[in-house]
């Protein structure tokens, strides 16, 4: 990788460990959502992108001149069907599995299924270093997320939920670096929006307690930063940073929902919590600066 390939590299890491940080602070959100406004898994999806929608017509239409989107229709739709659909199938699992479980299965099997698909579609090869990093990424992970496991009749449609959480992920994932990168513009968001209202609607659509500022600044909140910002800084950061890196770096997201469940929901500091904290942030410190993970060369 040349000087002039490295920066935007380097840009691009910031940029998707940045969603990663952000999406962890939309699990809280949404944690406090669903303890206070009656709201389900569903429902909250249904809002974080009609809130990103909104925010985002509205920007576009305080800017001066036409709206455009650099990012092409189909891909735009892709990415949209695709958040939406792994959104609402990793809420369902952890309302079905239990959140240690459904996020475990989620967030662990994810980079596997992207290590593999990125070997077979597009030729990225993890060398020994690579998998290794991927090794010390998952323990960490484990210990984090360690904890009483829901072992009621609905775990095993909860655990489905999760594998297909983590297929969905692996899939837009691979096919945004497919494409060079993307960018969840209004279109994504109307796409998502379409998916979800059935479901949402089914559920309940409509918060059934709580006082109405908080749970509206809550759902402000969840759309704006981890639903608007943080997929528009995912999808630009795909365009060069390998999708196997960009698997391991999304892992920052339990991290950042754990440190801001104790700092901010009063939730008991662990030892599982502080060690896998630990193993993970070795993982990402792992990552070469210069490219994504070791690649080895074919033979």
């Amino acid at each position: 990788m040349t000087t002039r390939t490295v920066a935007p590299y380097r840009r691009d890491l910031v940029l998707i460990s940045s969603a990663a940080v952000a999406w962890g602070a939309g699990g809280a959100a949404a944690a406090v959502l669903f303890r206070t406004s009656g709201l389900g898994p569903l429902a909250v999806s249904f809002w974080r992108v009609t809130v990103a929608a909104l925010v985002l017509a509205l920007a576009c239409a305080c800017r001066p001149g036409p709206a455009r989107s650099t990012t092409p229709r189909r891909t735009a739709v892709v990415l949209g069907v695709g958040m939406a659909g792994y959104q609402g199938a990793y809420f369902a699992a952890v309302d079905h599995a239990g959140l240690a479980l459904g996020t475990l299965v989620t967030l662990g099997t994810g980079p596997v299924f992207v290590a593999v698909g990125a070997r077979v579609l597009l030729g990225e090869r993890p060398g020994r270093r690579g998998v290794l990093v991927i090794v010390i990424a998952l323990a960490g992970l484990a210990l984090l997320v360690g904890g009483p496991v829901n072992t009621g009749p609905g775990q095993a449609w909860g655990v489905g939920a999760a594998l297909l959480s983590a297929l969905g992920y692996s899939g837009v994932t691979l096919y945004t670096r497919a494409v060079g990168g993307g960018q969840a513009d209004a279109v994504s968001f109307a796409a998502g929006l379409l998916v979800l209202l059935p479901f949402a609607l089914a559920e309940g659509v409509w918060p059934r307690t709580g006082a109405a500022l908080p749970v509206l600044g809550w759902l402000v909140f969840l759309g704006v930063v981890p639903t608007l910002l943080a997929y528009r800084w995912y999808f630009a950061g795909l365009a060069t940073v390998p999708a196997g890196t960009a698997a391991v770096v999304v892992l920052l997201e339990p991290l950042a929902a754990a440190v801001l469940a104790v700092a901010l929901l009063g939730e008991r500091l662990t030892v599982n919590l502080v060690v896998g904290s630990a193993v993970l942030l070795t993982a990402v410190a792992l990552l070469p600066r210069e490219g994504g993970l070791p690649v080895a060369a074919d033979r």
